[in-house]
């Protein structure tokens, strides 16, 4: 799965996550194979990121420089 992925659903978290922003995923292999996937959302404050389930997440490809922008916005 890509390293970022844009939220399409935010009904149970509304106030971590935001229908339409692109987060970071982070890699959780245990996390993953419970269909669950290791966000840093809107609560930057905790580097290891929260699980959410999959469903609310659609995989992105994005340009170098838009994931570095990214990346940077999070520090």
């Amino acid at each position: 799965m890509s390293e970022f992925v844009i939220c399409i659903d935010s009904e149970s978290n509304p106030a971590s996550l935001i229908v339409g922003k692109v987060y970071r995923r982070l890699t959780d292999a245990d996390a993953e194979s419970h269909h669950l996937l290791r966000i840093i959302d809107e609560d930057t404050s905790e580097p290891d990121g929260y699980l959410y389930p999959a469903a609310q997440f659609l995989p992105v490809e994005l340009p170098e420089k838009a994931k570095q922008v990214l990346i940077a916005a999070e520090n």
